[in-house]
C-alpha cells in the first residue's frame, strides 16, 4: 500500500492561485481582527482590517494578471477567486461596518443584503465568463454592475471615520429609532453599494 501522502488539489494550483489564496487570507485576517476589536482584545482591529482589505485587493489584481501572463486561467482559479472575493470584499467589509457601530437590527438586515448582493454578483460573473469561454477572445469585455472589490470604498470611508473617532455611538449621522430597533443612516451606503453590484443596466469595461 502506498503510504505517501498525495496533495492532489494543492499540486493542481497554478502560481496565480496562490495569490488568490493570499487574498482570502487577508480577508479572513480582517474578520478576525474585527472580532478581536469587538472582544476588546485588539483596540487597533479596525485599522488592521482597513489595511488588510485593500491588501486583499492587491492580491486580487495580481492573481488575474499573473494568470493571463502565464496563460494559466482555469475553472478552479475562477471559483477560488470568487470565494476569496466573497470573504475579502463581502463578509469583511460588512463585519467592519458592524464593528464600527452599524449594529442595529435594521443595520444588520442591510449588511446581510449587501453580502447577498455581492455573492449574487460573483455568481453572475462566473456564468457570464463561462458563456464567453467559446468566444474567439474568451475574455469578458465588461462587468454588469459594479465589481465586488468596489466595497473597498466603504472600507476607506470607515477607516476615515475610525481615524476621526466617529465610530460606535459617535458614528457619522447618528442613529434613528425605527419601531423597536435602531438604524444608522450611514448603513445606506452599504445598501447603495449592494444595489449597484446587482444592477444589469451598469456596464463597466473590464481592463
Amino acid at each position: 500500500m502506498d503510504r505517501q501522502p498525495h496533495f492532489t488539489m494543492i499540486r493542481s494550483f497554478h502560481v496565480a492561485d496562490w495569490f488568490t489564496i493570499a487574498n482570502a487570507f487577508c480577508g479572513m485576517g480582517a474578520v478576525l481582527s474585527l472580532m478581536a476589536y469587538l472582544a476588546g482584545s485588539h483596540p487597533q482591529g479596525l485599522f488592521w482590517a482597513a489595511g488588510l482589505i485593500p491588501l486583499a485587493l492587491v492580491f486580487d489584481i495580481l492573481d488575474g494578471r499573473i494568470a493571463r501572463w502565464r496563460k494559466s486561467q482555469s475553472a478552479l482559479g475562477r471559483e477560488l477567486d470568487s470565494l476569496a472575493d466573497a470573504i475579502s470584499f463581502g463578509v469583511a467589509p460588512a463585519a467592519m461596518g458592524f464593528a464600527a457601530g452599524l449594529d442595529g437590527f435594521w443595520d444588520c438586515l442591510v449588511l446581510v443584503y449587501f453580502v447577498g448582493c455581492g455573492v449574487s454578483r460573483l455568481a453572475r460573473y462566473n456564468i457570464t465568463a463561462e458563456a464567453l469561454a467559446a468566444d474567439a477572445s474568451g475574455k469578458v469585455k465588461y462587468f454588469e454592475g459594479t465589481p465586488i472589490p468596489s466595497s473597498v470604498l466603504l472600507v476607506a470611508a470607515l477607516a476615515v471615520a475610525a481615524w476621526r473617532g466617529a465610530v460606535g455611538p459617535a458614528i457619522w449621522f447618528g442613529h434613528l429609532q425605527l419601531g423597536p430597533w435602531q438604524a444608522h443612516p450611514l448603513v445606506l451606503l452599504y445598501a447603495l453599494s449592494g444595489s449597484l453590484m446587482i444592477s444589469k443596466t451598469i456596464h463597466i469595461p473590464k481592463l
